[in-house]
């Protein structure tokens, strides 16, 4: 094949669509990533919530303070540990001071739960190692 001046010479495309995947999948990756963590975190906020109505749910029937703080205690650690969620940390608080609303008035129990989520499985860049829920 003889080249003529001026003109260049016919290149091949092979391989071109590697070379744009291999600069696509760092971002692809990235993406997916992002996406893991969003959806754990949304899941487990999910779970938060539930953990600790049932949590007030259970430290309702108690007949005092020290006990309902118990059975909260007892319920949030069992229920997280049905549902599958690993905190690093958790914390119970129990807020009883509906036990001393007097005899025939409403009384609530609150319970908050505090659990934080570890991403350490998820090893991206930039991406902060835990989440408090």
């Amino acid at each position: 094949m003889t080249r003529r001046p001026g003109r260049l010479a016919w290149r091949s495309d092979r391989g071109s669509s590697l070379i744009a995947f291999a600069g696509a999948a760092p971002i692809l990756f990235l993406l997916i990533g992002v996406i893991a963590v969003g959806a754990r975190v949304a899941l487990a906020d999910d779970s938060i919530t539930g953990v600790a109505a049932s949590a007030a749910r259970d430290a309702s029937i108690a007949r005092d303070p020290a006990q309902a703080e118990q059975l909260a205690l007892s319920s949030a650690t069992a229920t997280l540990k049905a549902q599958g969620l690993h905190c690093m940390q958790t914390r119970v608080r129990v807020d009883t001071s509906g036990f001393h609303a007097p005899t025939g008035t409403v009384a609530s129990i609150r319970v908050s739960v505090r659990c934080v989520v570890s991403f350490a499985d998820i090893a991206l860049p930039g991406l902060p190692g835990s989440h408090t829920l």
